[in-house]
């Protein structure tokens, strides 16, 4: 049959819009059957497919992802590793992750086992998925420009021993962890070898050991985070350009605990955070080179805790308020500036009128020194004797590091 000009152009046209239709179809449509596995399903797409869950009760693990697709869940589907193995295995660039519950990873202290693990991979988005009783809840390793966001990720269990944490990385580079509620794991977001990354928009609660750990991870920031009723709030060792911003430390209480531990590292900044209720709100070890200012820390025990090895910190336009101790150190000798900062201890003048006490405020008490050296010491805190040893110090100082001093302490609160 012969088709005249116009109709072999009609012709190509209802091909090519059958061709983008069957297309269409085949990315967003396919459906996972009760009858079916997940990896079956997965098996069958071709890169770049779109998998829609929708509802459904799924018993499988080591489900592996080795091409480019998203899986989205719709009305809560639950695949469960009933306590064998992994859950997701990613080992794949561009894979999206999203809408599913995703529990019962094996615990193993062997094996890293966890809800979803993400090997060797870039542009992976884990977004709003439920991930509970997992050994590790996401785990990340040399992996880049991936996302973590929207999650809500539980561990349930009660001892370090037998428990993971609920945000893994692991020599890893641009990774975002956004807008996350982590509890109930060991710690709930962890960092190691890891740069260029952002941790923002998180609530770690709850959690065994940190809310956030750093090691030897540089060129990171984390801000606007709440770290509440955590073993201790955020530690960072070893570790250099990092910027620590707009958090919130809460009622991380404990022998030993803190709402920020900075160990060996260097050339960062701590800016714009509450420190509330904390056993210590910072301490320092090994520092050098930190911007420490416009932190409200207030009704700690101990507000700063610097050791005689920092050097070289700034700490300006602080807030210090209600707290046992506003700074302690275990040496004579501070080659730390402590200036312009409020202490509400600070009992001096401003005759004139330029927003700054125009006597000196040397921040370290003899009984917090004292506590220092001795910890059940603190027995006699609030009490007469402790009275006594604070007029004296005042009167003729011997003890304290005289070079401890804020020499233009402010006579209100700086504004946050």
């Amino acid at each position: 049959m012969n088709l005249t000009q116009p109709n072999k152009l009609l012709a190509c046209i209802i091909l090519m819009v059958c061709i983008s239709t069957n297309a269409a179809v085949h990315q967003n449509q396919p459906r996972v059957p009760q009858s079916l596995s997940v990896q079956a399903m997965i098996d069958e797409l071709v890169p770049y497919d779109t998998l829609w869950i929708n509802g459904g009760y799924y018993r499988e693990n080591n489900i592996l992802i080795t091409k480019p697709i998203t899986i989205i869940g719709r009305q809560n589907p639950v695949l469960d590793a009933g306590g064998e193995g992994q859950v997701l295995i990613i080992r794949s660039d561009d894979v999206t992750i999203e809408g599913l519950t995703l529990k019962g990873s094996a615990t193993s202290n062997m094996t890293e086992n966890a809800g979803v693990k993400i090997e060797n991979a870039r542009r992976v988005s884990i977004a709003a998925n439920t991930l509970t009783d997992n050994f590790f809840g996401v785990y990340l390793s040399n992996s880049a420009q991936c996302v973590v966001k929207d999650n809500i990720i539980t561990g349930g269990y009660e001892r370090e021993s037998n428990s993971g944490n609920g945000i893994h990385l692991w020599q890893c580079d641009s990774i975002d962890i956004v807008n996350n509620i982590v509890y109930d794991h060991r710690d709930a977001i962890y960092l190691e070898f890891v740069i260029n990354s952002h941790v923002m928009g998180n609530h770690c609660e709850s959690n065994i050991r940190y809310g956030l750990h750093f090691m030897f991870s540089n060129n990171d920031q984390y801000r606007n985070n709440i770290f509440k009723d955590n073993g201790a709030g955020v530690a960072v060792m070893y570790s250099t350009r990092v910027e620590m911003t707009d958090n919130i430390f809460e009622n991380n209480l404990g022998p030993s605990s803190f709402g920020i531990l900075l160990k060996d590292i260097t050339d960062s900044r701590i800016e714009g955070n509450h420190l509330l209720k904390n056993t210590i709100g910072i301490r320092l070890e090994g520092t050098s080179r930190m911007q420490i200012e416009r932190n409200n820390m207030e009704d700690n025990g101990w507000a700063v805790l610097i050791t005689a090895n920092c050097t070289d910190n700034d700490f300006s336009n602080n807030t210090f308020r209600y707290n046992s101790f506003d700074v302690s150190t275990n040496g004579k000798l501070v080659l730390n500036t402590f200036d312009q900062n409020f202490w509400d201890k600070y009992e001096g003048y401003d005759l004139d009128h330029n927003g700054r006490g125009d006597v000196p405020y040397h921040p370290v008490s003899i009984f917090a020194t004292v506590v220092s050296e001795i910890p059940e010491a603190i027995m006699l805190y609030r009490s007469f004797t402790q009275y006594l040893m604070d007029k004296a110090e005042k009167a003729i100082p011997s003890v304290t590091p005289e070079n401890l001093v804020d020499h233009e302490p402010l006579m209100k609160p700086p504004l946050l």
